[in-house]
């Protein structure tokens, strides 16, 4: 595609499809195209890529697109592709890299994408010496900073590459950032204060909820059963991994695994597998997610607890990129607290003062009786209103109870029993049940040994999951319950705790996940028609269209060519290219 449409609003409608910028998108790209270093904090599914993607149209020369990982570029690239954009990418897959430098050097390419190790090296800045340069994009630019989830000590030595083209504008681009990663993308990547735009962080199609750990194979199976559409569930171990697709998989829903210890090959077949369905779940490590452009992603849940805010915002806003409805689950136990904590040792002890903190930060978010998105969007600098109407306590709001005199009895009875034993062991001591160990022990003749009563039992486990997570009681190898470095405050009663009564949830509630014409006809008809031609292509169906696309033609059912250009995602070269065979499908409805 030649460049040449100077005016942006003409560009986004014939390039992109789109009859005006979303958010902070005009800002962003009017930056750029006057020539001024920007870092632009936008949520994920709010256009990122367009922020570039248009100026490397609308610009004389060639955008380079930084970004860490290979299957995260090529996915960008049959999108980019897909829109009639020329682009290229140099990585270590591809075989094509003579023929991408050719095209370069004679101006041929709009796009190149490359890793920061590439682009960090000499050879690469000689090659872009001979080139026309037009912009430098930086994707996922938190991995610039030492503050940010996705630490990658290649993107600090971007800069020298950068300031050796002084007057081409450098972009950095991310979803997650506090203010200390932005002020370190900013001095790390030589952009001035004045050049940060921040889009807010809120999400309004996702719907957070946050539940206890209860039969984690029970509780995905009732997720996949109600909801439809591609899932990604993040499980905190390789093993873990395997085991929950294996289990989940006999439900008859395709679930695959992927995670570090499985072949290049097999995570790559797993990959593209799911790229290309529209249903399937994929069951993965975290280090599968960073490199999927996936807009069609219905829900994500996360078996056990994120590493920090900012990885549960990235990782939980995989679901719905493409603005439709989607779910974000986080299914949490008191032993990844636990864990959490006893990994601070292994950090640096500079370091140790903010990982606290972020486990504290998690400890709000799954403790709190008030709005999820709140507490969020308030992580990263937002004020926001106290409730959003979409997440599990907006919608159904829970019960609080103090139950301060419960974790004293508690507490007591570790430090009574020597702080070494489990927890049935100490409920079987407050509720006044003698076995032989006890007896042997004599933490019969304790005083806490019956000092809870029948109504007040059931609160034993649930105090002690809170416990752990406020830092006042600690677990060892063998789940024997120790003093945190919370625990007398709390004993003495100087500290309150309050237990969030979760609603009891009806199991097995299906949930239509798709948007409002997921059993509309024609629609399913437009799905099956962008089905083949996305096979014919061989390339994801998301490429061809998003659902979101989908759904506006199933409602409007355009009757010529042109009618189906005005549909938001439907640009010239789209338009061309499978107009004519989605009319067919409508037409057929009448």
């Amino acid at each position: 595609m030649s460049a040449m449409l100077a005016d942006p609003a003409a560009l986004l409608r014939s390039v992109f499809g789109f009859e005006g910028f979303r958010g902070v998108q005009a800002q962003v790209v009017e930056r750029v195209l006057a020539g001024k270093a920007t870092l632009a904090i936008m949520p994920t599914g709010a256009g990122k890529s367009l922020c570039y993607q248009l100026p490397a149209v609308a610009l004389p020369g060639c955008c380079v697109v930084i970004s860490p990982l290979i299957a995260l570029m090529h996915d960008q690239l049959r999108s980019a592709r897909a829109l009639g954009i020329r682009a290229a990418s140099l990585t270590s897959v591809d075989s094509d890299w003579r023929e991408t430098q050719d095209r370069l050097r004679a101006g041929e390419l709009d796009l190149l994408y490359v890793a920061p190790e590439r682009a960090s090296g000499t050879g690469f800045r000689t090659l872009l010496e001979s080139a026309r340069i037009s912009l430098f994009a930086i994707d996922e630019a938190h991995c610039v900073s030492e503050w940010g989830h996705d630490f990658r000590p290649d993107y600090r030595l971007l800069r020298p590459l950068l300031d050796a083209f002084p007057d081409v504008p450098r972009l950095a681009l991310t979803a997650t950032a506090d203010r200390h990663t932005r002020d370190d993308i900013l001095a790390q990547l030589g952009i001035p204060p004045e050049g940060l735009i921040i889009s807010g962080f809120d999400r309004p199609n996702i719907r957070y909820a946050v539940q206890p750990r209860d039969g984690l194979q029970r509780q995905l199976q009732d997720v996949l059963a109600a909801n439809s559409g591609p899932g990604i569930i993040y499980a905190p171990t390789r093993a873990a991994t395997e085991q929950l697709a294996q289990g989940l998989a006999r439900g008859g829903r395709t679930v695959l695994p992927y995670h570090a210890g499985l072949s290049s090959e097999v995570r790559a077949a797993n990959q593209s597998a799911f790229l290309a369905s529209e249903d399937m779940v994929m069951v993965a490590t975290v280090a599968f997610g960073m490199g999927i452009d996936k807009p069609d992603v219905r829900f994500v849940v996360h078996a056990g607890l994120p590493k920090s805010i900012e990885s549960y915002y990235q990782e939980s806003g995989r679901a719905g990129r493409d603005g439709e409805p989607a779910i974000a689950l986080l299914l949490w136990g008191a032993e990844d607290f636990v864990r959490a904590r006893q990994r601070i040792a292994e950090v640096e002890p500079a370091r140790q003062s903010g990982e606290r903190a972020r486990i504290a930060s998690l400890g709000a978010l799954v403790e709190t009786a008030g709005c999820r998105r709140a507490v969020l969007l308030r992580h990263f600098g937002e004020t926001p209103p106290p409730q959003c109407g979409n997440c599990d306590n907006c919608l159904e709001p829970p019960a609080c109870m103090d139950v301060t005199e419960t974790a004293q009895k508690l507490l007591s009875a570790v430090h009574r029993t020597g702080q070494s034993f489990g927890l049935g062991h100490l409920e079987a001591v407050l509720t006044g049940k003698s076995n032989e160990r006890i007896v042997q022990r004599g933490h019969d003749a304790l005083s806490v040994f019956g000092i809870v009563g029948r109504e007040e039992a059931p609160l034993i486990k649930p105090v002690a999951r809170a416990l752990q997570v406020l830092d006042a009681l600690t677990a060892n190898d063998h789940g024997g319950l120790a003093f945190g470095p919370a625990a007398r405050d709390y004993l003495r009663g100087e500290e309150k705790v309050s237990l969030v009564l979760q609603p009891a949830k009806a199991r097995g509630r299906k949930r239509a996940s798709g948007g409002q014409d997921v059993n509309d006809p024609i629609f399913e008809a437009l799905r099956a028609c962008r089905r083949d031609l996305a096979k014919e292509a061989g390339v994801p169906p998301y490429v061809i269209f998003h659902d979101s696309t989908l759904h506006e033609m199933a409602r409007i059912r355009p009757k010529s060519l042109r009618d189906m250009g005005l549909v938001s995602g439907v640009g010239e070269r789209k338009l061309d290219a499978y107009g004519a065979a989605f009319l067919e499908a409508i037409r057929r409805f009448g």
